[in-house]
């Protein structure tokens, strides 16, 4: 009777390192990200402030969905205007995911988002000038520059 507890436990302890494995997942390099911003960003943050956002479609490897649409996203504020002695165009870029209630990191490349012209000549010429204003609800597409291990 000892050998078959021997392997009982032998079972229940390799099972319990195998499962966690089996929801790990590896998203590629390479990979689009679209989100939905949930708070208001502008022109006017101040460089490495964050914002949130959440993924607003389902990012799937192999035909499995590894980030659920509504999965929340941290981002940050890579350039703005708020310093007039360096005046950069309003460019964010992402940080973290949260996955099971634990940040993971994620690098992506900057993206310039528009927001709608704030003055009829901004209209008119397509200037960039002033406050840009991304309101919540708003799109934007990242590309992952290095892979991500969830």
């Amino acid at each position: 009777m000892r050998p078959n507890k021997f392997i009982v436990f032998i079972a229940i302890v390799w099972a319990s390192f195998a499962v966690p494995g089996l929801n790990a997942a590896t998203i590629p390099a390479g990979t689009t990200l679209t989100v939905s911003t949930v708070s208001l960003i502008t022109s006017q943050d101040a460089v490495r402030s964050s914002f949130e956002a959440k993924v607003a479609q389902d990012v799937s490897v192999k035909g499995n969905v590894v980030l659920k649409a509504g999965t929340k996203v941290f981002g940050r504020i890579a350039s703005s205007r708020r310093n007039p002695r360096k005046s950069e165009p309003l460019s964010v870029e992402l940080a973290s995911v949260s996955v099971n209630g634990r940040n993971v990191a994620v690098k992506t490349n900057s993206v310039e988002p528009h927001g709608p012209p704030q003055t009829a000549r901004q209209a008119r010429y397509g200037h960039t000038a002033g406050t840009t204003v991304v309101n919540p609800g708003t799109r934007m597409q990242f590309q992952l520059l290095q892979p991500v291990n969830l």
